[in-house]
């Protein structure tokens, strides 16, 4: 077992604060930082996806851009899931379905750099994409050039990967094998040029590839 994941809480309620971080305390691979102390993730817990919490996010990971945020917001809707990846947040989750375990798992999930947001939210931006703002292929609004559409194995496995899942568990609910996962989401960073499964899900979302 590796290091325990470092994380801070950053609450304007401190009675919100002080309950996230017992809730996180009882995980033995979360390592909860002072208060003010800088980690490997840091949780911010807002009411909604307003401008200035993007600006606190952008900010925080200009100057240290190796910390991941994970936002847990009372109101969360698919535009503010563009909103927040495009700003450089990991993880997403509305309150009222924040558990202890949730949250754990999206945090562990942020620092090995993977994206996770609710199912359904990603459903709705697949679905209205284009009144969200997402961007789509062919739409004059920024595709990346020589981009293409996703098939619908990878539509599928990017799914998955959004909503934070291993690669031993996406083989099993697709009934892959975890190498032809690997293989998938290989070809979507080559192709569109990106670092990781994070970058992969975040620009998909961006673009209007899923």
């Amino acid at each position: 077992m590796g290091e325990p994941v470092r994380v801070s809480i950053v609450a304007q309620d401190p009675i919100l604060e002080a309950g996230t971080r017992a809730s996180l305390h009882c995980h033995g691979d979360i390592s909860v930082a002072p208060a003010g102390e800088r980690a490997q993730v840091a949780v911010m817990m807002v009411d909604r996806v307003a401008p200035q919490v993007m600006n606190a996010v952008r900010a925080g990971r200009g100057v240290d851009g190796r910390q991941e945020v994970v936002l847990v917001a009372t109101e969360l809707a698919a535009i503010d899931a563009v909103q927040a990846f495009a700003a450089g947040v990991r993880g997403l989750l509305r309150r009222s379905e924040c558990t202890a375990e949730r949250l754990a798992s999206t945090v562990v999930a942020a620092a090995a750099g993977d994206c996770t947001l609710p199912l359904d939210l990603l459903d709705g931006l697949l679905e209205n994409g284009q009144g969200t703002g997402v961007r789509r292929p062919g739409s004059g609004t920024g595709a990346a050039p020589g981009s293409s559409t996703l098939s619908e194995r990878e539509r599928a496995v990017l799914r998955l990967v959004a909503d934070g899942r291993e690669t031993e568990e996406i083989a099993r609910e697709l009934c892959y094998s975890p190498r032809t996962v690997t293989t998938v989401v290989h070809d979507v960073t080559r192709r569109f040029h990106l670092r990781n499964r994070a970058h992969a899900v975040a620009f998909a979302l961006r673009a209007g590839l899923l």
